[in-house]
């Protein structure tokens, strides 16, 4: 007789590394688009960037002593520098790539317990420490002229490694940062709206920003094959950008000079990035259904309430990094019912048989 030398298992394709490869992916297209469209300056940054992510994730596993290759090659390292990479601006120099890197996976990650055991998400630390600390070097856009007409590849290696200026890059505002700092000079909606790129332009990704705020057509296909594959659900990215949606179109329809319609809102910044690959991160976001719509609610009302009200243009990190402290007390009140106990855990009692029914 044969005893079983181990328990019974689940067997799923949901692993670690499909789910961390299918994201990057989806973000494939996105980035491609972005990279072309900055040229060389922003190619160099995104690797620096990428790379460095995972040669801290090495080193954290060496100090920690776990076994190296199972958790850097699961990919979590490398999506998490490729996230931070999409938030920075891409004419950036190399260190800030290198220190975004650095908060995500060794503060962020790490210092947390490693992948699963992060109370924030990563990226979004990253780049919140980042905008904070660094407000010239996260804040400095350039308006996108195409791989083929920006900088040569000496020319990108000199702007991305030695902070030359070179080359003659038209310095431009986001749009978020465009509209924050014409509303503060006291300039209305209808003064501020024809002064901005169109909406084909900003659909496409033809205006200045991060990698993660440009082409919104190809992020949100991006989100669409994640919902395909499974690996989402579509309850974050409903709650999301249906709550930022209806605060705006309410604000607008009541101050239509004050407030920034939602085609704005859902069109510009780090929207899409955040609805599909920022806000629905498996760790750091609840698991019931219901958990999900309070979180995602959550993070759409403070992404409005930050770019209307706030000092800083885009509100995205914050909101996330905000939702992701309350995750816990979300789940703590909203719990899947077990089978057999109410909502609140108590034991259900047996049903009683019918009356007339046969003893």
């Amino acid at each position: 007789m044969h005893m079983p030398v181990a328990g019974p298992h689940t067997h799923t394709l949901f692993t670690v590394s499909r789910t961390m490869l299918t994201v990057v992916a989806a973000l494939t297209p996105a980035t491609l688009f972005g990279l072309w469209e900055f040229g060389w300056p922003a190619i160099f940054l995104f690797l620096t960037t990428v790379v460095s992510a995972w040669v801290f994730e090495v080193a954290c596993l060496w100090i920690a002593g776990k076994p190296i290759r199972p958790f850097a090659t699961d990919g979590s390292a490398i999506l998490s520098g490729w996230l931070v990479a999409m938030t920075l601006p891409p004419y950036a120099p190399w260190w800030v790539g290198v220190i975004g890197s650095f908060i995500a996976i060794v503060i962020a990650k790490h210092l947390f317990g490693g992948l699963g055991q992060n109370l924030f998400n990563p990226a979004m630390v990253a780049r919140a420490m980042l905008v904070v600390a660094l407000p010239v070097q996260m804040t400095t856009w350039i308006a996108p002229v195409g791989l083929l007409d920006g900088p040569s590849f000496l020319h990108g290696l000199s702007i991305t490694f030695l902070g030359s200026q070179d080359f003659d890059a038209v310095s431009s505002a986001s749009t978020l940062s465009h509209i924050k700092s014409q509303i503060s000079a006291g300039a209305t909606m209808g003064e501020i709206l024809p002064t901005l790129a169109d909406l084909e332009s900003r659909l496409l990704g033809f205006v200045p920003g991060s990698l993660g705020e440009t082409s919104t057509v190809l992020l949100a296909l991006g989100g669409l094959l994640l919902l395909v594959t499974r690996i989402i659900t579509p309850t974050i990215p409903l709650a999301v950008l249906g709550t930022l949606a209806t605060l705006s179109a309410i604000c607008s329809f009541l101050a239509p000079d004050r407030f920034a319609p939602p085609i704005l809102h859902l069109t510009s910044g780090s929207t899409m990035l955040c609805a599909f690959f920022i806000a629905t991160d498996y760790v750091t976001s609840p698991v019931t259904t219901a958990g999900k719509w309070v979180y995602g609610i959550g993070i759409g009302t403070l992404v409005f309430v930050i770019r209307t009200f706030g000092a800083f243009p885009e509100g995205v990190a914050f909101a996330v990094l905000l939702m992701n402290s309350v995750t816990p007390l979300i789940e703590t009140y909203i719990r899947p019912r077990i089978f057999g106990r109410s909502r609140t855990g108590k034991p259900l009692g047996a049903a009683k048989p019918a009356k007339g029914a046969q003893k």
